[in-house]
């Protein structure tokens, strides 16, 4: 079964590409940022460094999806923040964490079937199902929160993989993540409660 440890990260979905302004499923397509999508980037790792001295949970690594949108804005991030805060943080690509494959559906407009996907009732032909999905995830998430130790991940990837995510924090899955937001997901503080997630200020 999928699982999360407990234990806080950093999310960063990837800035806007053409298709995502067209409201296109991307998956495993390899699209670049556009210019609105750059821009988010340095704004994301500006709104990092800003807030640097006052995050609770300082982030130690990067771990990103190796497709290019996720990887030019993870180089962009961590570039501002060596630049203005002064620590290089490391990069470290991760296959299992590139988007999902959509299968036939990628390149075509995101559709109502994502709750049928989710809920496992539904998987476009050729596409990969969300419980390989949230298993990939978990695995590879995991193993990069046992690899920082006592340290803070910031992942850098896709608006599928937060998906898998919110459903291990047992959030409502179905939830569209803006490009190139800072989140901060901690953990429950006792058993019954549940995961929170505190958006960085961009301004």
């Amino acid at each position: 079964m999928s699982f999360l440890l407990h234990q806080a990260y950093w999310y960063l979905r990837h800035g806007q590409t053409d298709w995502n302004a067209r409201n296109l499923s991307q998956g495993r397509t390899d699209i670049p940022l556009n210019k609105v999508g750059l821009a988010q980037a340095v704004a994301a790792g500006e709104a990092l460094a800003k807030h640097w001295s006052r995050l609770e949970y300082p982030i130690t690594t990067i771990v990103s999806s190796p497709l290019c949108r996720a990887r030019k804005t993870a180089e962009i991030t961590a570039t501002i923040l060596k630049n203005k805060v002064g620590i290089a943080l490391p990069i470290e690509l991760n296959d299992s964490l590139k988007e999902v494959c959509f299968g036939e559906e990628e390149g075509h407009p995101m559709g109502p079937w994502y709750d049928r996907w989710i809920a496992g009732d539904f998987t476009p032909q050729n596409a990969e199902s969300f419980k390989k999905l949230c298993d990939r995830v978990s695995e590879a998430v995991n193993g990069s929160l046992r690899k920082a130790g006592t340290g803070t991940v910031l992942i850098v990837a896709h608006g599928g993989i937060f998906r898998s995510l919110r459903y291990m924090m047992g959030l409502k899955p179905n939830v569209r993540l803006p490009n190139a937001q800072p989140l901060c997901a901690r953990p429950p503080v006792e058993a019954s409660n549940a995961w929170t997630l505190d958006a960085l200020p961009l301004e």
